[in-house]
């Protein structure tokens, strides 16, 4: 069994900063990727940054790159989401992710919210 635990979402002013974190546990070991998807209102969840479990380069979506950054922590199994200047379209629920060979797993999200 495995579980996600996001934190470290809040209210936020355009230009401010927030740092999201995800507690993994369960089967740790046969993750092959991390990362992040958001959810704004009346749209589809979207792909935002992810991190090979092993080790290797991160990927970003096109609309956080130079903004956004991930960063893992295998010892303490927790993936965080450091989010600089920070746009109102940044806004929603964020979620964490993991994928293993077989599965696709997410946590219960975190708001984020950045007024203008």
């Amino acid at each position: 069994q495995v579980q996600l635990v996001e934190s470290g979402g809040g209210l936020v002013q355009a230009g401010g900063s927030l740092r999201l974190s995800c507690a993994a546990s369960g089967r740790t070991f046969s993750f092959y990727f991390m990362g992040w998807f958001r959810q704004a209102p009346g749209k589809e969840r979207e792909f935002v940054a992810q991190i090979p479990w092993s080790g290797g380069n991160a990927i970003y979506a096109d609309s956080v790159k130079g903004r956004f950054t991930i960063s893992r922590d295998n010892a303490k199994n927790t993936v965080s989401l450091q989010m600089n200047s920070l746009k109102p379209e940044d806004t929603a629920v964020y979620y964490c992710n993991a994928r293993d060979l077989v599965s696709n797993y997410w946590g219960q999200g975190t708001q984020v919210t950045v007024s203008s």
